[in-house]
Parts: structure tokens; sequence; C-alpha cells
């Protein structure tokens, strides 16, 4: 009787320090909020076509804001660079260089931008564009995804 008692004080000790473990990790660990409405736009796929995200103008007296944006593509028949740009900021058009490798489904790396914090589209009920150009012939595969709020 003895070792079954000790078999079950060890099996409720455990169950105890794991609860107490688990009481340490707050609730919404890795769960991030915005102060607003969440939103997100994509291009989808493009075959060699410009890949464009907008974000729809929020309804009157509200922002648009944009937390970030990534832009993914595989190679094209000739390395290309293009100039992928995110329009309508308060502060203006932020311009970034990203290019294609050589070959056709040569995967590229992706360019993965976070604005921290958000940055507001120049005026209320303004769309907020990311916008990138082809990436030229044998280009099978480019996307653009943006993400943010309006408040």
């Amino acid at each position: 009787m003895n070792g079954i008692k000790r078999i079950l004080f060890g099996i409720a000790l455990a169950i105890s320090l794991a609860g107490s473990a688990f009481a340490q990790v707050p609730s919404n660990q890795g769960v991030a909020t915005v102060p607003g409405i969440p939103i997100s736009a994509s291009s989808g796929n493009v075959v060699a076509a410009t890949a464009t995200a907008t974000f729809a103008a929020g309804r009157a007296n509200r922002f648009t804001y944009i937390c970030g944006f990534a832009a993914t593509a595989g190679g094209a028949t000739a390395a290309a660079t293009v100039n992928l740009t995110v329009t309508n900021f308060v502060t203006g058009t932020m311009t970034y260089n990203y290019g294609a490798q050589t070959g056709a489904g040569v995967p590229t790396a992706p360019l993965v931008v976070n604005f921290t914090p958000c940055l507001p589209a120049n005026a209320v009920n303004t769309t907020i564009v990311v916008s990138m150009p082809s990436l030229g012939t044998g280009n099978t595969n480019a996307a653009v995804n943006a993400w943010g709020y309006q408040r």
C-alpha cells in the first residue's frame, strides 16, 4: 500500500508543479492587439505584372494605418530590380528596392517590413497602397501583402 501512496503522491506533486508553471504564462501571451479594426490586403499571385495591395479607404472620420508589408517573388528570365512603393503616408511615399533572381521559378528572399509604430495615411478616409512593378519576363510568382488597422 505504501508503494501506491508514493506513486499517487508523485503524480499529485507533478500535476501541482505543472499547474504553477502554467499559471506564470499570461493568458494573452503571443497575441498582438491593435487599437482599431484589423485590416489586410493582398495582390494575390501575379505573373510578370504589377503586384498591388490596397487598403480601402475607411469610413468618414477614420484613419487607415499600415503596420507592415511583405513582398515575395520567384526569379525571372533575367535578374531585375524594381522600386516597390508605399504611398499616401502622412510623410509621403516610401520606396524600397526589390529584385528577382536570375532563372524563372528561382526563389527570391522575401522583403518584410514592419512599422513600429504603425504609420497613418495622409488624411482621413484615404487608401494606403503597396505596389511592386513587374519583375520581368519569366517571373511566374510575385505577391505583395500588407497589414494594418483603421481607427
